[in-house]
């Protein structure tokens, strides 16, 4: 239990739970998808989003531990509205097939939260041969929303369907990338093909420059939405430093922080709170294109905020996405 933090401007802390970030709030009639949520944050935001109405479409790679966490949260929510999709986010031709199947559902689409990501020391190539974190942490959510030129990756579909959901229904799209503050850990470098060059890789760093990809991400989708007037906010977020099943490489590393940190770093709960805050809070409503820490605004690495990295990042995204 994290057992420090000081309210901020949006009356919430680091102390905070995804449940008090959203009390009160009514979600009925919104349908979220959450990527990763068959474990720890992902499957809390499922509960919490569950919880207050809002109807939760769980895209997983794992079928079967999504049933045990659907199950687990109608115990709860007897009347709770959760579907189960497929979705490997490695995996391009799983996330166009993904994009495709929920077109056909004809569901509208609200709120789409970016959380699963990959935390891997050795290195590993996707199945299409593009190093494993920036490939799931950030192509994988990249594959949801763009366009090249005539060709609409999968997502871009789901684009699509939150855009007409926001104009028919009038209300304001929520788009919501997971990062970390593990984004700091690069101050330097470019986005290029040494992604993929094993002799200079290192777990940290990969990680990092995936990170620093989701902030970029948002911020430059958050820029080409509001040119073109669409009113989809798009944000990214740090949810704090909690032991969760990404650290699941690192048993001792994670038994050290259970038996030794237990107070000083955040539960599930707290974890999830930023999470769900941007999800459902109206405190956010029109704010685009900024990182939360806390339930609040926070300040980003330097590289983060560099406009001109972001649309780097853009074009380098678009060419490894291509389907040409």
């Amino acid at each position: 239990m994290w057992i420090f933090g000081r309210k901020g401007e949006s009356g919430f802390s680091a102390s905070s739970t995804a449940e008090e970030v959203t009390n009160g709030i009514d979600g009925s009639g919104l349908t979220a998808i959450v990527t990763g949520a068959t474990s720890g944050i992902g499957a809390e935001t499922a509960r919490v989003l569950a919880l207050r109405g809002v109807h939760v479409v769980m895209a997983v790679r794992n079928t079967e531990a999504a049933i045990k966490v659907r199950d687990m949260i109608l115990i709860e929510t007897p009347d709770a509205k959760i579907d189960i999709m497929e979705l490997d986010l490695s995996s391009q031709a799983s996330v166009r097939d993904f994009a495709a199947k929920y077109h056909s559902s004809g569901l509208p689409l609200h709120i789409l939260i970016n959380n699963a990501g990959v935390l891997s020391p050795p290195f590993t190539l996707s199945k299409d041969n593009i190093e494993l974190h920036f490939a799931t942490n950030h192509l994988g959510a990249f594959d949801y929303v763009i366009v090249h030129e005539s060709h609409f990756l999968l997502m871009n579909m789901l684009l699509e369907t939150m855009k007409t959901t926001s104009c028919e229904q009038k209300r304001e799209g929520r788009i919501i990338n997971v990062s970390s503050a593990g984004h700091r850990f690069v101050n330097k470098g470019m986005f290029s093909d040494q992604i993929n060059d094993e002799s200079s890789y290192s777990h940290i760093y990969a990680y990092g420059l995936s990170k620093l990809a989701n902030i970029l991400h948002a911020n430059e989708l958050a820029r080409i939405l509001k040119e073109e007037g669409v009113d989809i906010t798009v944000n990214s977020l740090h949810p704090g430093f909690i032991v969760t099943n990404i650290f699941r490489k690192f048993n001792i590393f994670a038994a050290l922080c259970n038996a030794i940190l237990r107070h000083f770093v955040k539960d599930v709960s707290q974890g999830a709170a930023t999470t769900c805050y941007l999800a459902l809070n109206p405190k956010v409503n029109g704010i685009t294109g900024e990182y939360f820490s806390d339930s609040n605004l926070a300040e980003p690495s330097l590289r983060a905020k560099d406009s001109a990295l972001a649309k780097e990042l853009w074009d380098f995204s678009l060419r490894l996405t291509s389907s040409e």
